[in-house]
Order: C-alpha cells, then sequence, then structure tokens
C-alpha cells in the first residue's frame, strides 16, 4: 500500500466543516484544533494554517523559526472576507508560506515554499550547525542559504580555507525539504585526476583494467538529496565537460557505455580560490562557471566578524570537553579580547584547533588563560622567539598584536595600608567576597555550580552568600541548572 504525503492543519480554532476527511484519499491528514497554534510535527509533508484576523498570533512567528523549509499553505475560507494589503503582509511576514482557498479541492502534493522572503535561522539553529549569526555578514550568509535551502538551485560557495564552506553546505541540505536525503560530500582535489570521473560519474564492469564490477558513482548515491563538491577548482577540463552535462541534463554517463542514468541531486560546489580568475586564465570553463553561480554565497573570514570569536570559542570549549571526556572548563574574561584581536589567517577551524589543544594542554585547571594561547603568538608569526628573548615582527596584512597580549592579566590586589582613620574591617572583608563571587561568574557564565567549584565552595553556600550580598537574581532564584 502506497504511503499518503503527511498533511498537519493548525485550524486555530476554526470549524475545519470535514475538509480532512475529503482530503483523506490525498493526504494522511492531522488536525490540530487549539486556538494557539502547535508546532507542527517534524515528519509532515505541508503545514495547513487556517489564516485568522489582520495578525498572525505571537506564537507562529517563534515558530517560523524552527520549521526550515517545510513548505507552509496559509489557508483562507472561501467565503472569508478579502484581506487588507496590511493584514496580507503581515502574515506574508512569517516567512516562504503559500496562500490558498481551503475548500473540497485538497492541497496539491508537492508544494515547494517560495524563496523570496524567508526568516532568519534562530541562534539555537545556527549553533546547532557549528554557525554563529550575529555579524551582519554572517546574517546575509544564513538569509542567502535559507533562500537556496526552499529550492533545489546549484550554489556557489566561496571563500578561504577553513571558514565552513562545508558547514553551510551541510546546513542547507538539513534546512531542506530533502534532509532525510543523502549528503554526499566529495573533496575534488584529494582524488587523482585520472580517478576523478569514474568517482563521480560512476563506471561499468569492464570500462578499465580493475573495472571488476558496475558502481553507481557519487551523484548517483546522492540521488534525492545534495552532493558537495568542494575544491571545485581543481577539477580537470574533461571532468568539467561531464559536470556541466550532469547540471544540464540531469544525468549521467557512466565510463564504459551503457544508457545515461537520471539523476534528481542539488549541487552545491565550494572553492578558496577565485574561480572567475581561473575562467580567465582558461583553466575553467566559463559556462561551467555560469551554471555553478546561481546563487553565490561568500563566506567571511573570521577576522571580518570579530564579534563571533567569543560565540564560537564559547561553542568549541563545551564541545571539545565533551569529545575528550573532561570536566566543563570555562573561559577567563581576558582572553575574549585576545581572542577577538588576532588575525586567524586559519579562520574558524584555527580557532576550534587552538581551542581544542588549550583544552588538552591546561590539565586539569578549570579555567583557561591568556597564557594557555601563547603558542598563537608564533604559529600565527606575530613573533619569533630567539635566544635573545622574543622580538615582534608584524605579519604581512595583518594588524599587528601587542607585545603583552598573551602576558598573564594583572591580578587585582587587595593587600593595603590601614588608614589613619580607621576602616570597617566586615565591610572591606564583604567588598572582596563580593568582587571574587563576581569574578567567578564571569569566568563561568553565570553557572553557579561551577563558579562555586573554582572558590572551593559548595553550591548551597556559594547561594546562600549571593543572597547575603544582595547578587541573587530574583527572576531566576528558584531556577535548577
Amino acid at each position: 500500500m502506497t504511503q499518503l504525503p503527511r498533511l498537519h492543519w493548525s485550524t486555530l480554532g476554526d470549524d475545519t466543516g470535514g475538509l480532512e476527511h475529503r482530503w483523506a484519499a490525498f493526504w494522511d491528514v492531522t488536525v490540530d484544533r487549539g486556538a494557539a497554534p502547535a508546532l507542527a510535527p517534524r515528519d509532515v509533508d505541508l503545514w495547513v494554517i487556517s489564516a485568522k484576523g489582520a495578525w498572525p498570533p505571537p506564537e507562529l512567528n517563534r515558530m517560523m523559526a524552527e520549521v526550515a523549509a517545510l513548505p507552509i499553505l496559509l489557508g483562507l475560507k472561501a467565503d472569508a472576507a478579502p484581506m487588507d494589503s496590511k493584514a496580507l503582509s503581515e502574515w506574508g511576514s512569517l516567512g516562504s508560506v503559500r496562500w490558498g482557498v481551503l475548500g473540497p479541492e485538497p492541497p496539491m502534493p508537492g508544494l515547494r515554499p517560495r524563496s523570496g522572503t524567508t526568516t532568519q535561522l534562530s541562534a539555537s539553529q545556527a549553533l546547532a550547525f557549528g554557525l554563529v549569526g550575529t555579524s551582519i555578514a554572517m546574517q546575509d550568509v544564513l538569509a542567502r542559504a535559507r533562500a537556496a535551502a526552499a529550492t533545489r538551485a546549484t550554489v556557489l560557495l566561496l571563500g578561504e580555507s577553513g571558514t565552513g564552506k562545508e558547514v553551510i553546505a551541510r546546513a542547507i541540505h538539513r534546512m531542506s525539504a530533502d534532509n532525510a536525503e543523502p549528503f554526499v560530500a566529495v573533496h575534488c582535489g584529494a582524488i587523482p585526476e585520472n580517478l576523478l570521473e569514474s568517482e563521480l560519474f560512476g563506471y561499468n564492469k569492464g570500462a578499465f583494467t580493475d573495472a571488476r564490477k558496475d558502481t553507481p558513482g557519487k551523484f548517483r548515491e546522492a540521488h534525492g538529496g545534495t552532493i558537495f563538491l568542494d575544491e571545485v577548482g581543481t577539477m580537470p577540463l574533461g571532468a568539467q565537460v561531464r559536470l556541466l552535462r550532469v547540471i544540464q541534463e540531469r544525468e549521467v554517463q557512466p565510463l564504459g557505455g551503457g544508457a545515461p542514468v537520471k539523476v534528481d541531486v542539488r549541487v552545491v560546489t565550494a572553492s578558496n580560490v577565485d574561480l572567475w580568475r581561473k575562467v580567465q586564465d582558461g583553466s575553467f570553463r566559463e559556462d561551467l562557471f555560469y551554471r555553478l553561480e546561481v546563487v553565490p554565497i561568500t563566506m567571511p573570514p573570521l577576522r571580518a566578524r570579530p564579534e563571533e570569536v567569543p560565540f564560537l570559542a564559547q561553542h568549541f570549549l563545551n564541545r571539545k570537553a565533551r569529545e575528550h571526556g573532561l570536566y566543563p572548563k570555562a573561559l577567563h574574561p581576558s582572553v575574549d579580547p585576545l581572542l577577538m584581536s588576532l588575525p586567524w589567517p586559519g579562520n574558524v577551524r584555527q580557532l576550534e584547533n587552538a581551542i581544542e589543544r588549550a583544552i588538552v594542554l591546561s590539565g586539569t585547571r578549570p579555567v583557561l588563560t591568556r597564557e594557555d594561547f601563547a603558542f598563537l603568538a608564533e604559529r600565527m608569526g606575530e613573533f619569533h622567539t630567539s635566544a635573545a628573548g622574543p622580538e615582534a615582527t608584524p605579519r604581512v596584512g595583518f594588524p599587528p598584536v601587542p607585545a603583552d597580549a598573551f602576558a598573564p592579566p594583572v591580578a587585582t590586589a587587595f593587600g593595603m595600608d590601614l588608614p589613619a582613620e580607621g576602616l570597617d574591617l566586615n565591610q572591606v572583608v564583604s567588598d572582596m567576597e563580593k568582587t571574587l563571587m563576581l569574578q567567578s561568574l564571569a569566568i563561568t557564565r553565570g553557572n553557579k555550580k561551577r563558579a562555586a567549584d573554582l572558590l572551593g565552595l559548595k553550591r548551597t553556600t556559594f547561594l546562600e552568600k549571593m543572597k547575603r550580598l544582595d547578587l541573587e537574581d530574583p527572576e531566576t532564584a528558584e531556577t535548577p541548572e
């Protein structure tokens, strides 16, 4: 028995008029009859939302960032009063949606959302993909990725090595309606030229000496999903001709003859070199370049978005600690401005590796300081160590880093002389205690359990001191960690 596509209908309290039964021959229908909408299940193929009133419920606005490229149909009753342009605009601002009249004729299967107006990724979604979208440059990247995910258009990712091109390619696939289908990554530069065509397009038994069986190739493995061709600029001209035909005709011709095989696949390519220059010097086909550049997305280097460095550092700090089975560590607040000031020629990949190295070499210490990142000075070519001592030498193309950048932070001194007029010892001790507790909370980014560990206190004792020193936030006082 053929499985029907799934349709979820949020009526927002409206009467369905029995339409879900009339649609049952075409859809497996579930109905949410509540006045407040609930998020559609993950495995639905179409989400129908009854459009009522001039304004969509606030809950819908919050949900839109979590549904990726799920097709959404905003439904109007056949006898409903027409909406004015402002109401249409407000409902349409939910994101990539279509309008339709709800009647006996069922919605059409295979509906895809429009790619014109798209909502941004939420912060939680972006981090789940290994991305941070706080900078204007990355907001543009995420908006283009979201738009591309709602279509099958070919995407060209450009940018320096280590900027996250494959991460974006995977995010496009995971946000698309075909996210359950294969994602196949091919690093063209890592495959010898004489093997690349057989690897991509497959071959039949006997096509060459070692062809002992039919092999489908990467394009057929990615059928229905996404193929990611990294370092596409290294592809030899012969393979470029065959790739152009695959994109134009949506079919692959295996080596060794036989009939062409149809493929339905989204093509995402990436390059860390300027492909247009390769076109001009004759090493890359101009017609293929235009085929690949349907949706170009340029990844900004990390030095162009320094405001994202602390978020990425914390993300990698948590992830690497889990990977190595280590107790979660914290970054001292003085580390953030240091990491933000560095040029990061290796971009996000270099930052991730630096965080991992600092975690592994810091032993049992719970807090990473600037000293833990001193190795970056030599690695980035900012300083050279000689027998006479460190000598600052600026790296060409990057601003110099101050010579004392990696020095340990100056500790706050509590020593003092007793003033002639005396002092309130209890007040001084209380101020010192308050300062240290605030520092521990800053280091652990508000995690009270870890802040208590830094001060050698039990969590309950730490919370009591917070209350006594008036450091407790009444809105979160009872929130468990």
